[in-house]
């Protein structure tokens, strides 16, 4: 069986992506977007401003902002 895969590609202020920006790969979007609630001040503080998640490779929600209030 084949599970679905959802990771989180990361970008500057620019769109452009970040090195190696890719989170790990989660199994369910719940966990993709737990991870990222529970990591984006970190992500921020590291360069990424915008976060995509990815479904199998294509964008499967809006852009999210990553800035710091």
């Amino acid at each position: 069986m084949i599970r679905p895969r959802w990771e989180w590609a990361l970008d500057d202020d620019a769109g452009t992506p970040l090195a190696a920006a890719l989170s790990p790969a989660f199994t369910t979007q719940f966990d993709a977007e737990e991870w990222l609630g529970e990591h984006w001040r970190a992500l921020a503080s590291a360069g990424a401003a915008q976060a995509r998640l990815l479904h199998d490779g294509t964008q499967a929600t809006p852009t999210v902002e990553l800035r710091k209030p």
